[in-house]
């Protein structure tokens, strides 16, 4: 039996951002035509912010199906996990199942890939997430110092962590909602 990694919160690592370029470059060789964007999402993707270090990306596809004919190991260590193929839905938006489908591969402890469908509100909530924190350096510092203070408190109990989170989350996005319709928010060019 594995034992999970340990659940800990470091400061900001300069380095994740060419980590994740990296790792993009070698994912767009393998999968490319498939996919319409990549994107570096997740806290490791919002400079200053404190996180788990490991890397989020998000492929983009037209439809799902188009990455059920990839490798289960996409790249060296990084295997599709067949038990992860929906995303948290937040209260108030759309219960269609389909909107929420996802495919995923992850390399434990260092490397997670989430594929989604374009224009589901589940490929559209990462990237407005993560630009709205990168707007507002007070929200990044307080949804920071709740993650750590959220690791401390539950020590290495990830579905905990999880379902304190993603409700957490869920109020960030309100507040980006709101920028967004303040800003005229689009999805910005992909990061690879």
């Amino acid at each position: 039996m594995q034992v999970p990694k340990s659940l800990v919160i470091s400061d900001y690592n300069p380095l994740w951002p060419s980590r994740f370029r990296g790792i993009a470059a070698e994912l767009r060789d393998r999968v490319g035509d498939d996919c319409l964007r990549i994107d570096h999402i997740g806290s490791t993707s919002i400079p200053g912010l404190a996180a788990k270090d490991l890397i989020d990306v998000q492929i983009t596809v037209e439809y799902l199906a188009a990455c059920d004919s990839w490798p289960d190991e996409v790249l060296r260590g990084l295997v599709c996990t067949p038990d992860n193929l929906v995303d948290h839905i937040p209260a108030g938006f759309s219960t269609d199942p389909t909107d929420w489908a996802k495919r995923y591969w992850s390399r434990p402890g260092e490397l997670h890939v989430h594929v989604r469908e374009a224009g589901r509100p589940n490929q559209r909530y990462p990237l407005l997430f993560r630009d709205f924190l990168r707007a507002d350096a007070a929200a990044a510092g307080s949804y920071g110092a709740m993650k750590r203070a959220l690791a401390s408190a539950v020590q290495d109990d990830w579905d905990t962590y999880y379902a304190v989170k993603d409700p957490a989350c869920d109020l960030i996005m309100a507040g980006a909602e709101h920028w967004a319709a303040r800003v005229g928010w689009s999805q910005p060019a992909s990061d690879a």
